[in-house]
C-alpha cells in the first residue's frame, strides 16, 4: 500500500481548505446528494467489505451485514429523512434589553475535519463519523487502521468512488503520516481508539485549540443481581463478550456476579461455550499476532482458574472463548481492557460493594450492564456508577439507535454521535441577532 508523502499530504489538506471556503459543502441539496453517493458505493462494494472483514478480523456475512454494513447505511438513511429538520433555524425569544430583535441559533460548519478510524469495527467506525462530518457541511480527511489493510483498501475506494478529494479523501498510513496529519491546524478532529493513543490526539490539538471527541473504551462491567433472569443473562454475555473476538468498545469486560447465582451461571455459560464456540477460532480472528501473544500471557500470570478455553494460535491470530473464575481485582486480567475473548468472574455480596468497588478500580466505564428484575435497584446502580452509557438486562445494543448518543466520560472519552448527536458535534452554534 503506497503512502502519500508530508507534501501530498500538505497539499490535499490545502486543497480541502480551498474547496470548503467555496461554501459548496453548507448547502442542504449537496449534503444529501454526498449521503447518497456514500450509501450507493458502499453497497456496490458490499462483497469486497466481506472478503476484505473476513481477512482482516475473521468476521462472518452477518456480523457485517449487522454492525458494519447496516449500521452504516441504516445511519444514512436517518439522516436523509431528517436533516432538513436539523438544519433549520432554532427560534429563540428576545429579552427586553435586546428588544426589538430576531434571535435565532444555526448550527455552522467547523472547516476542514479529520477522522481516525479503530481497527475493530473498520467500517462502521469510520464510515459513521463520515456520516456526520457530511450532514454537518464539512469537508473530511479520513485515515483508516493501518492494522486491518483490506478493509483499509477496500473503504480508500468507497470514498474515492463517491468523492472529488477536495471533499472526502483517504490518507493510509501508520504513525508517522498520523503525527504529520496531527500536526496540521484541522478544525475538527474524530478519533476512535485507545486512551493513549487519544492523550496524543488531545495533545496535538491542544496546540491548534482544536475541538476534538475522544470515542476510547475502558473495563465495562456486566453486574448480575440474585434475582438476574440467567439464561437471558447467559444469551447477552455469548453475544456482547465474543461477537469479534471481544474487540468491541463496549462489549462486557468482566463479569461480576452475585455469590449466590455465581455457580448456577457459570455452570450455564460454560455450557454454552462448549457447544457453541468450540474451536480455537469459533469467535474470529485478533486483529494482530501481537494481541494474541498479549492475551496469552495475562492468561499464564492470571491467579484465577480458567474454566473453559484458553487456546491459542499466534499464527492464525485465533483465541478461543475463555472464562475465567476466582479473578480478584488485582489480578493482571483487570489491569487494563482485555479487548479480546477472555472473561474474567468476580463476586460480590452486597450492591454497595459492587457500586464501589467499580467506582474505585475501573471508573467511568465506556458503558455498564446490569441484569436483574428489580428495576429499582438495577437502575439505583446505574445511577451511580458514572459511565458513557448503561442498559438493564442487555448488551451493546444501545449503539444502534440514532435516537441515543453513543459516547464515554472521562477516560473512556468526550463527545457524542450518532443520528442528531453526529450532526450537533459536526457543527458550531452560532448566536444570531438581528435588529430591523
Amino acid at each position: 500500500m503506497n503512502y502519500l508523502s508530508p507534501a501530498k499530504i500538505d497539499s490535499l489538506f490545502s486543497a480541502q481548505k480551498a474547496y470548503f471556503a467555496t461554501r459548496a459543502t453548507a448547502d442542504v441539496g449537496f449534503r444529501k446528494q454526498s449521503l447518497e453517493r456514500l450509501k450507493d458505493a458502499v453497497i456496490n462494494n458490499k462483497e469486497a467489505l466481506y472478503s476484505a472483514l473476513a481477512e482482516d478480523l475473521g468476521k462472518p456475512k452477518d456480523v457485517v451485514d449487522l454492525a458494519e454494513i447496516g449500521a452504516v447505511l441504516h445511519e444514512i438513511d436517518f439522516a436523509l429523512a431528517h436533516l432538513d429538520e436539523w438544519v433549520a433555524p432554532v427560534s429563540v425569544p428576545s429579552p427586553d434589553i435586546i428588544a426589538p430583535s430576531e434571535c435565532y441559533v444555526v448550527q455552522e460548519p467547523y472547516g476542514v475535519t479529520y477522522i481516525i478510524g479503530p481497527f475493530n469495527y473498520p467500517v462502521n467506525l469510520t464510515l459513521t463519523p463520515l456520516i456526520g462530518a457530511i450532514i454537518g457541511g464539512n469537508t473530511c480527511i479520513i485515515k483508516p487502521s493501518e492494522t486491518t489493510p483490506e478493509t483499509s483498501a477496500v473503504i480508500e475506494k468507497i470514498i474515492a468512488e463517491a468523492f472529488a478529494p477536495e471533499y472526502v479523501s483517504v490518507i493510509q498510513g501508520g504513525r508517522d503520516e498520523n503525527s504529520h496529519l496531527l500536526s496540521l491546524p484541522f478544525d475538527f478532529i474524530f478519533f476512535t481508539g485507545s486512551p493513549n493513543v487519544g492523550k496524543v490526539v488531545m495533545q496535538a490539538a491542544a496546540k491548534h485549540l482544536t475541538p476534538v471527541v475522544l470515542e476510547l473504551g475502558g473495563k465495562c462491567p456486566l453486574i448480575v443481581l440474585p434475582d438476574a433472569d440467567l439464561d437471558q443473562t447467559v444469551n447477552q454475555l455469548m453475544f456482547g463478550k465474543f461477537i469479534n473476538s471481544g474487540q468491541t468498545c463496549i462489549a462486557p469486560d468482566y463479569l461480576y456476579v452475585h455469590y449466590s447465582v455465581k455457580d448456577a451461571l457459570l455452570e450455564r455459560l460454560v455450557e454454552r461455550v462448549k457447544s457453541e464456540l468450540p474451536e480455537i477460532n469459533s469467535t474470529g480472528k485478533l486483529v494482530t499476532e501481537r494481541q494474541v501473544q498479549r492475551l496469552v500471557s495475562l492468561l499464564e500470570a492470571t491467579q484465577g482458574r480458567v474454566l473453559v478455553g484458553s487456546q491459542a494460535d499466534v499464527g492464525k491470530r485465533a483465541l478461543s472463548a475463555t472464562v475465567v473464575d476466582g479473578v480478584e481485582w488485582n489480578d493482571p486480567l483487570m489491569s487494563e481492557e482485555l479487548f479480546g475473548p477472555i472473561l474474567p468472574v468476580l463476586e460480590f455480596d452486597s450492591v454497595r460493594t459492587a457500586i464501589d468497588q467499580v467506582n474505585k478500580h475501573h471508573p467511568k466505564p465506556l458503558a455498564v450492564y446490569v441484569f436483574g428484575k428489580d428495576m429499582d435497584v438495577a437502575k439505583g446502580i446505574i445511577n451511580q456508577i458514572q459511565s458513557g452509557d448503561a442498559q438493564v438486562n442487555g448488551v451493546m445494543l444501545h449503539a444502534f439507535s440514532p435516537y441515543l448518543p453513543f459516547g464515554g466520560i472521562g477516560a473512556s472519552g468526550m463527545g457524542e454521535y450518532h443520528g442528531h448527536f453526529s450532526y450537533l458535534t459536526f457543527t458550531h452554534k452560532k448566536s444570531v441577532r438581528i435588529v430591523p
